[in-house]
């Protein structure tokens, strides 16, 4: 199947590149509604991505711990407090609803260091009637509306087909590795700031990627939960005789269901959700990439640990959960386990 790059329109004055500053960035800590801050004139900036890539992101995190963040906290929360103080961001969208208690209160100590907190919600059941109402206040916060914001919706649809089409390359024919995958499809949770360039990357990645050989494999493994604390996961796994074809979370902040406007877009964005909703996702991608097997990974003093159950008992294929605490590598315990895991999944492949 052969893809055909979307047609490249001038892009409106709404999505002009800008440089990132102080004053027109605005700091997110999970994926929200990028439309309305695009819309706004400003730039989203993704807090995780600043902190993970980071020369030293565990400095980052000793750093939190320094100006009083609890030691038996999430590693990214603490990572995300320092990378607002690197940044010197002044305004951040706090999502108060469909996101941790943790980042919750993280809000309310940067309010009162004076940052200012705007709140979103994704209201509970989806209810299309709630989240309207909060895309608008968002929309009104921040000086733009929902016209706009839906204009930018389009343009992005456009963005992200190619890093759709990046997805399909991984999973159907091979040809890019689940690092790379994540990378591209984590990545749309801000489009690095400057859609434009965002673009004209991933294009030149799909050329160079469709002209690759397939990864050769025995194994396809799909990972779920949230992106990982631990760098060199991905190469580790791969150099198993592994590809890696699903990055769950990553996946969804690519908006992979097609919409015809935000509110169903952000409706069916599963990650705010409950966890039966994500496990449908989960499954279904499951039976169509032919995955062997799954890894949960889970962040320690994270409320989310609990849905390991619910995936274990809902799907199909074995599952092994890995949990990491502070930014590092994967350590000697890590290790042997995602090695036994492999091998038991190859002599059953």
């Amino acid at each position: 199947m052969e893809f055909a790059f979307p047609d490249t329109a001038t892009y409106p004055a709404l999505l002009v590149p800008k440089e990132p500053s102080p004053e027109n960035s605005v700091g997110i800590t999970t994926t929200v509604p990028l439309e309305i801050i695009f819309a706004s004139g400003r730039v989203p900036v993704d807090l995780n991505n600043i902190f993970i890539t980071d020369d030293d992101p565990s400095w980052l995190v000793e750093k939190a711990e320094g100006a009083g963040l609890p030691r038996n906290n999430c590693a990214w929360i603490k990572g995300l407090y320092s990378a607002v103080k690197k940044l010197n961001i002044k305004r951040m969208i706090g999502v108060i609803e469909g996101d941790c208690s943790n980042t919750h209160a993280l809000m309310e100590v940067l309010g009162a260091e004076g940052v200012e907190v705007i709140p979103f919600k994704y209201p509970h059941g989806r209810d299309r009637a709630l989240l309207r109402a909060q895309l608008q206040s968002l929309a009104e916060v921040l000086g733009t509306d929902i016209e706009r914001a839906e204009a930018v919706k389009r343009e992005l649809d456009r963005v992200r087909s190619c890093v759709h089409e990046i997805d399909r390359l991984t999973c159907e024919e091979s040809k890019v590795t689940g690092e790379e995958n994540h990378i591209w499809t984590v990545s749309t949770s801000d489009m690095m700031g400057n859609v434009a360039l965002f673009e004209e990357k991933a294009k030149s990645f799909i050329r160079e990627a469709s002209e690759r050989a397939p990864i050769a494999h025995t194994v396809r493994l799909g990972y779920i939960g949230i992106p990982p604390i631990c760098g060199g996961i991905y190469d580790f796994i791969e150099g198993l005789d592994v590809h890696v074809v699903f990055n769950e979370i990553q996946r969804q902040f690519s908006m992979p269901y097609p919409t015809d406007n935000l509110v169903e877009q952000y409706a069916l964005y599963t990650y705010p959700y409950d966890a039966h909703g994500r496990l449908e996702d989960i499954a279904r991608e499951v039976e169509r990439r032919g995955i062997h097997g799954v890894i949960h990974y889970v962040q320690s003093f994270c409320f989310r640990n609990i849905f390991d159950t619910v995936f274990r008992k809902g799907l199909d294929v074995p599952v092994l959960t890995l949990e990491c605490d502070r930014p590092g590598g994967v350590d000697g315990q890590m290790r042997t386990r995602i090695e036994a895991f492999v091998e038991m999944l190859k002599k059953k492949a």
